[in-house]
């Protein structure tokens, strides 16, 4: 019988070089979160507010992955060290973007570090980076039905933002039907329903991340 080669995983060498930015992470004490969305999910609107609420108290750092560095000079403005990865158009960030974009911000000098990834329901939520919760954004606007069409992201999220919630009356925004969507893929999910405009829901993200940073300042991986 003739020998038949076995082809590797590959996303193998993605899933090793993750697992050495983890151990960075850990070792410099700071909370990393992989975000995701769609475009327009409100990704960098999340940020800017969850800075503006944590900016005294927690010393953040923002890894962005885009082509033009406009949201990034926002958090910028605000104070905060910030390091942009050009994805030259890639559908995702992937572990060896983030490596190359460590050497940028000074690990030991944060407490909180926020990949913003590129707006894609699909692609980025197939390659780890290294990050200790996925955190997926989704809105009202974008409908109901997104945990059904996308499963594999909600699959895999550690904690869900539903942000918009303003607008659930004018859009006709199913919450039981998403919700169920989401439990079917991912019973238990931590989930925030939130306003970044009004800042509706949004103490109970933010007490979230508090509980959570200090965990991973302490070396403790307890779930918040």
């Amino acid at each position: 019988m003739p020998e038949i080669p076995i082809v590797e995983n590959i996303l193998d060498a993605n899933d090793q070089l993750a697992a050495r930015i983890r151990i960075e992470f850990d070792s410099a004490g700071l909370l990393a979160l992989n975000l995701m969305a769609s475009p327009g999910g409100g990704k960098t609107s999340v940020i800017l507010k969850t800075i503006e609420a944590l900016k005294d108290d927690v010393r953040i750092g923002v890894i962005d992955g885009d082509v033009v560095p406009l949201d990034l000079e926002k958090i910028a403005e605000m104070g905060i060290p910030v390091s942009l990865i050009n994805t030259g158009g890639n559908c995702h960030l992937d572990a060896n973007m983030v490596y190359s974009a460590l050497p940028s911000l000074d690990l030991n000098a944060l407490d909180l570090l926020i990949i913003e990834n590129v707006g894609n329901l699909i692609c980025p939520a197939a390659f780890s980076l290294g990050v200790h919760y996925d955190v997926v954004i989704a809105s009202v606007p974008e409908g109901d039905d997104k945990p059904y069409k996308y499963p594999a992201m909600f699959k895999g999220a550690d904690v869900l933002l539903l942000n918009k919630m303003d607008l659930e009356d004018y859009m006709g925004f199913r919450v039981d039907y998403f919700r169920h969507g989401v439990e079917v893929l991912n019973p238990g999910l931590t989930f925030f329903p939130i306003s970044c405009r009004t800042g509706d829901g949004f103490d109970a993200w933010l007490d979230w991340l508090r509980t959570a940073i200090k965990a991973y300042s302490n070396g403790q991986e307890t779930t918040p």
